[in-house]
C-alpha cells in the first residue's frame, strides 16, 4: 500500500490492514445494511440534515464485525476521538448542506445523488477524489477547482431557503407544545381535588366577579348625570377648565388672601392655658402625690385620667383611687404597668353596683382570664349597671374570659374588643347571641382570628346596633358589607372599615342607598376605591359628621364635590396623605364646610400658604388644624392667619404630641343614643 493510499484511507477512516475489495463488503457494504435502520432513526427525531453526510460514515465505521457477522461490538472512543469525530459532523454537516444548496439534487426515496455537478455541466475539470460518495464505489467525482456561474447569489438564496423551512419547523414544534400545554389546562381541573381553603377562596372569587357583574350593569342601567355629585364635579372641571384657559397664575388667581399684619399678629393672645388646665396638668405630673378623688365629678376624673395615661403614669395606686367608694365611671387609657396581684386587690374589692363605664385599655399583662373570672366576672350579675365596657387590648383574654364576662353584664350596650388577637368568630357569635336586643356599639378591630363571613349570621340578629368597626379584619368583603348593611343599615350611625383592603365601590354604593343616618365613616387605607365611592356616599349619606380618607387614591375633583354636596354637615375631616389634595379640596374647604372643628390635612404637600390661610380665616370653628408632613408651609401662614381659636400641630409651632386629642368630646356611655333602662 504507497503512501498517497494510506493517507487516503486515513482520512475517511478505513481500516488501513484491509484491502480494497474487503473495504467494500466489510467497512462499504455492511455501512450501507445498517444504514436503513439509521435513516429511520434519525427520521423519527427530525434529523433533517446530514443523513448522507460523513456524520453517518463516522457512526457506522464505530461497529466492528466478526467474521461470521453474528454479532457486533462498538468501540469506546477517547475524549481526543469524540472531539475529532465532532468537529469532523460539524465539517461534513455543513457541507452536505452546501452540496443541496449548489444545486445537488437527491433521491426523495433513498437520498441518493440524482443530478450530479459534472453531468449537469456546473464543475470543471479538476483532480479525481476516489469513493467521496460511500454510496458507489465506481463513481469519481471532480470536486475541486469547479466555477458555479453566479456561485455566492445561488448560494445565499439556497441558504435562505433552507433557514426559512428550520424556522417554519421550530415554529411547528412550539405551536405543537403550546397546543399540548392547552390540552393540559384544560384537562387538569377534572383530575385535581381542591381542599376546603381553596375550595372557598375559588367560590370567594366568583362570587366576586358576579358582584362586579352585577354593578356594571346597574351602573350602565343607571343615569346618574342629574344627580347632586355629577352636577358639582361638573362644576368644578368646568370652572378649572375657564381658569386654566383664561388666566397664566391659576394658583395665585385662585386664592384672594392676605396675610394679617404683624401687629395684629402680635396683638392674637394664643394658646393660652386656663386655670382649670394649669391645675390638671399640674395634678397629672404629681398623681402619685393626690391622696383623694371623692366628690371631684366625671368630666374632671375623665380629663384627669386622660392627662395621666398621656405622662405614662398610670400605676396601682392612681387606680385604686379612681376605683374607690362606688364609682360611676372608671376610664383609663393604658394600665399596662398593672400587675396581675394589684388588679385584684383593687377590683375583687370594688363595688361595681352603680358602674356604667369601665374602660380599662391596654390590660393584657394583668387581666387574663382567671384573673377576670376571680374579679370582674366572678358571679353572675356582678356588673348590673354596666353598659359601655372597653378591653382594648387585652391580648390574653379568650372566648372562655369573654362568655364570663356576658354573664356578669347583662345590660351592656357596647363594648370594644379591639386587637383581643385570642377571640374566634365562635367567641364573637357567642357573645352577640346574648345581647341581640341590647348590644348598641361593637368595636372588634384588629382582631386576625375572627372571620367576618362567619361571624355575619350572628351579626344580623343585633336589632339595635348603630356603630360596627371591623378595621384591619383581612376577611371582611364586599359580601360581607352587602349583607350587614341590607339587614342593619337603617340604624347604622357609624362604620369602620380601615383596612378592609378587599373592599370595593360596590360595599360603598350598598353604603350610600341603605343608610340614609350614617354619621361618621374611616375608609382609611382602601386603595382599591375609586371617585365613584364619594359619589355614591354624597348622593345616599348626606348627614356625615365625621369622614376619615387616609392613603386614598381619590382625585382632588372628586373629593371636592363630595365637600360642596355634603360638607356643611361635617365637623371633622381627615384627608391625610391624599397626595392628589390641591386648590379645588381648599376652596371647597373654605367655601361648604364652616362647621369644621378638626381638620387633617397631613403630607398634602400641593396646599400652600395661600390656602390654608384661606381655609383657616373661613372656618372660624375650627379648633385644630394638623399639619404633620406640610414642608411646604412657610412662617406666612403660621404667623398671618387671622384665627385666634385655631391650634396648629405638626409644624415647628408646638411640640408634637401636644394637644392630639384636646378636642375630642367628653364621651357619654354610648355615642349617639342615651342609656336604655331594660329591666
Amino acid at each position: 500500500m504507497d503512501s498517497g493510499e494510506k493517507k487516503e484511507k486515513e482520512k475517511w477512516g478505513l481500516d488501513l490492514n484491509l484491502s480494497t475489495q474487503e473495504e467494500f463488503s466489510t467497512g462499504l457494504g455492511f455501512q450501507d445494511f445498517l444504514g436503513e435502520e439509521k435513516e429511520a432513526e434519525n427520521d423519527q427525531l427530525g434529523h433533517d440534515f446530514g443523513r448522507d453526510s460523513d456524520f453517518r460514515i463516522r457512526e457506522r465505521d464505530s461497529v466492528v464485525e466478526t467474521d461470521d457477522f453474528t454479532s457486533s461490538k462498538r468501540l469506546r472512543y477517547t475524549t481526543e476521538e469524540k472531539g475529532k469525530a465532532k468537529v469532523d459532523c460539524e465539517v461534513n454537516l455543513d457541507f452536505d448542506l452546501n452540496l443541496d444548496l449548489w444545486g445537488f439534487e437527491k433521491d426523495p426515496v433513498e437520498g441518493k445523488m440524482d443530478t450530479w455537478p459534472f453531468e449537469a455541466g456546473l464543475l470543471s475539470s479538476g483532480p479525481v477524489m476516489h469513493n467521496f460518495f460511500p454510496d458507489s464505489v465506481e463513481r469519481n467525482t471532480q470536486v475541486e477547482n469547479y466555477d458555479v456561474p453566479r456561485k455566492d447569489i445561488v448560494f445565499e438564496q439556497r441558504k435562505e431557503i433552507a433557514l426559512s423551512s428550520v424556522r417554519k419547523r421550530q415554529s411547528r414544534r412550539k405551536e405543537q407544545k403550546l397546543m399540548q400545554r392547552e390540552i393540559a389546562r384544560n384537562v387538569a381541573p377534572r383530575f385535581a381535588h381542591l381542599g376546603p381553603q381553596e375550595q372557598q377562596m375559588k367560590q370567594h372569587k366568583e362570587k366576586k366577579v358576579k358582584l362586579r357583574e352585577v354593578d356594571l350593569e346597574m351602573e350602565l342601567d343607571l343615569d346618574d348625570s342629574q344627580s347632586p355629585f355629577s352636577l358639582a364635579l361638573e362644576a368644578i372641571k368646568m370652572r378649572q377648565t375657564v381658569r386654566k384657559g383664561s388666566l397664566t397664575g391659576f394658583s395665585e388667581s385662585l386664592f384672594k388672601w392676605v396675610p394679617a399684619k404683624a401687629k395684629d399678629c402680635d396683638a392674637l393672645k394664643r394658646d393660652v392655658p386656663t386655670l382649670l388646665d394649669l391645675s390638671l396638668n399640674a395634678l397629672a405630673k404629681n398623681a402619685d402625690a393626690i391622696v383623694s378623688l371623692e366628690h371631684v365629678p366625671d368630666k374632671l376624673r375623665h380629663r384627669l385620667s386622660q392627662l395621666v395615661s398621656d405622662c405614662g403614669v398610670v400605676d396601682a395606686h392612681f387606680v385604686e383611687l379612681l376605683a374607690r367608694g362606688s364609682p360611676t365611671e372608671i376610664r383609663l387609657r393604658n394600665i399596662s404597668r398593672l400587675t396581675e396581684e394589684e388588679f385584684s386587690k383593687i377590683f375583687s374589692v370594688c363595688d361595681t353596683k352603680d358602674l356604667t363605664v369601665l374602660q380599662l385599655d391596654l390590660c393584657g399583662r394583668c387581666m387574663p382570664d382567671y384573673i377576670l373570672n376571680g374579679t370582674l366576672a366572678r358571679s353572675s350579675h356582678r356588673l348590673p349597671s354596666l353598659a359601655t365596657i372597653s378591653l382594648k387590648g387585652a391580648h390574653r383574654l379568650s372566648d372562655i374570659g369573654l362568655t364570663q364576662l356576658a354573664v356578669s353584664a347583662p345590660a351592656l350596650q357596647s363594648i370594644n374588643l379591639s386587637q383581643c388577637s385570642l377571640l374566634t368568630s365562635q367567641g364573637i357569635s357567642d357573645f352577640v347571641s346574648c345581647f341581640e336586643s341590647t348590644l348598641r356599639e361593637l368595636y372588634i378591630d384588629d382582631c386576625q382570628n375572627i372571620d367576618a363571613t362567619i361571624i355575619l349570621p350572628a351579626l344580623k340578629k343585633l336589632k339595635c346596633l348603630e356603630v360596627l368597626s371591623v378595621a384591619g379584619i383581612e376577611t371582611v368583603c364586599d359580601n360581607f358589607v352587602i349583607g350587614l348593611v341590607k339587614a342593619l343599615g337603617i340604624n347604622m350611625k357609624e362604620l369602620g372599615f380601615a383596612n378592609c383592603v378587599q373592599l370595593t365601590d360596590i360595599s360603598l354604593r350598598i353604603v350610600g342607598k341603605n343608610c340614609p343616618n350614617l354619621c361618621a365613616l374611616d375608609l382609611s387605607y382602601l386603595h382599591n376605591l375609586t371617585d365613584s365611592a364619594l359619589k355614591h356616599l354624597a348622593n345616599g349619606c348626606q348627614s356625615i359628621r365625621r369622614l376619615k380618607l387616609h392613603r386614598n387614591d381619590f382625585s382632588d375633583e372628586a373629593i371636592s364635590a363630595f365637600l360642596e354636596v355634603s360638607g356643611q354637615s361635617l365637623d371633622a375631616l381627615s384627608v391625610n396623605n391624599i397626595h392628589r389634595v390641591a386648590h379645588n379640596t381648599a376652596l371647597s374647604i373654605a367655601k361648604c364646610s364652616r362647621n369644621l372643628v378638626s381638620l387633617d390635612l397631613s403630607w398634602c404637600r400641593r396646599l400652600t400658604d395661600e390656602a390654608l390661610g384661606m381655609i383657616v380665616d373661613s372656618c372660624l370653628s375650627l379648633k385644630l388644624l394638623k399639619l404633620f408632613g406640610c414642608t411646604q408651609i412657610t412662617e406666612a401662614f403660621l404667623n398671618g392667619h387671622s384665627n385666634p381659636m385655631v391650634r396648629i400641630i405638626g409644624c415647628k409651632t408646638g411640640p408634637v404630641l401636644e394637644h392630639l386629642d384636646a378636642l375630642e368630646p367628653q364621651e357619654n356611655p354610648l355615642r349617639y343614643s342615651p342609656l336604655t333602662s331594660f329591666c
